[in-house]
């Protein structure tokens, strides 16, 4: 079938209206008329091909929520008219020890939800950017939240899972002390998560203006990571630092906050590498610097019920389809709070 979509042509050209082909659903399929997608950073760098491998036209968008409108024949688990969401992922290989453990994420045949080899028309995966998209129920998953939240709940696809997986694989809780590096689209959600999980929260920011807004969000403490005497407050304190800033920065700032055996988490995913941290920083303490991708889908599926039971959703601006290029040179600057969803009902204007 042909939709409408918004996507781009080449790394240097604006995104644009485009007309797509998406296949009729197959028996273990899922039909979804998508209402809302959120926009991630790691959207406007695949777009503009700042990391490789972009293939055009590609039409981005991993945060998508909206209900299904059809169902293949030996699909069980979901019916017409259900509220769902797609990540990250669309496809892997199913049979590997990751899939055979629920982390799809770190298969390595997961095919992500734009950019992705496929059978499908053109050869390559098309995103939520879409008034449309069809994936195996394997990776569908179910939204608990009251519909009014659809908009909200967009980025928890991304943000809340990139975030959530993290938290949950290093133990934040009750009588840990866990520190979220930046307040953006995943530091917000950081923020709210682990404070939902009853850990002792502390933000770091740049910016000593942010810090009312970090407090508002769940944190106990906010450090403005530019004052050393605010940083060296902190020193070998916390047992998890989640990173989430999405620029080349200063790593061995934070990795002197750790107390032992403490971990510096990257889920930021700057377009250059950091610079190397300093070895002493690591060997003397036995600290740890880890990454984190993601999640599989059942931890998925866990985050977003976790997040229904909790109440918690993003804090976004809904834009329409003919502000995503404006939506993308703001977000370049920070300019939003904290994270901007696409009304996908303006596709077809």
């Amino acid at each position: 079938m042909l939709i409408n979509a918004y996507g781009a042509l080449a790394g240097d050209k604006p995104l644009e209206p485009l007309r797509i082909t998406r296949r009729s659903p197959g028996a273990h399929d899922v039909q979804i008329d998508i209402a809302y997608c959120g926009i991630c950073h790691s959207d406007l760098h695949q777009v503009r091909a700042e990391w490789a491998g972009t293939r055009f036209p590609c039409v981005p968008g991993h945060e998508i929520v909206g209900r299904v409108s059809a169902v293949g024949a030996q699909v069980s688990g979901f019916k017409v008219g259900d509220l769902v969401g797609i990540g990250c992922i669309v496809d892997s290989c199913k049979h590997c020890p990751e899939c055979e453990a629920g982390l799809e994420n770190y298969c390595d045949g997961m095919v992500g939800t734009y950019n992705g080899p496929t059978p499908d028309e053109p050869g390559w995966t098309l995103g939520g950017y879409s008034q449309k998209i069809i994936v195996h129920e394997r990776y569908v998953l179910r939204i608990r939240h009251p519909a009014e939240q659809l908009a909200a709940v967009a980025p928890l696809l991304c943000a809340g899972i990139t975030t959530y997986s993290p938290l949950r694989h290093w133990n934040a809780g009750p009588g840990r002390k866990v520190g979220v590096a930046g307040i953006g689209g995943l530091g917000h959600m950081g923020i709210k998560l682990a404070h939902a999980m009853g850990a002792h929260v502390v933000a770091f920011t740049t910016s000593d203006s942010k810090r009312e807004a970090a407090r508002a969000l769940g944190a106990n403490e906010v450090v403005v990571s530019r004052n050393a005497e605010e940083m060296a407050a902190h020193a070998k304190s916390f047992d998890l630092i989640l990173d989430t800033v999405a620029a080349p920065h200063d790593l061995d700032a934070f990795l002197g906050l750790l107390k032992r055996d403490g971990t510096l988490t990257l889920v930021g995913a700057p377009s250059t590498p950091h610079p190397a941290p300093g070895v002493f920083n690591l060997i003397f303490k036995r600290r740890a610097i880890a990454g984190s991708l993601i999640g599989g889908i059942p931890e998925t599926q866990e985050m977003l019920d976790f997040c229904a039971e909790h109440g918690i959703v993003a804090d976004i601006e809904l834009v329409r389809a003919d502000q995503i290029n404006t939506a993308y040179e703001r977000m370049l600057k920070s300019d939003v709070k904290y994270r901007f969803v696409i009304d996908s009902a303006t596709l077809a204007a």
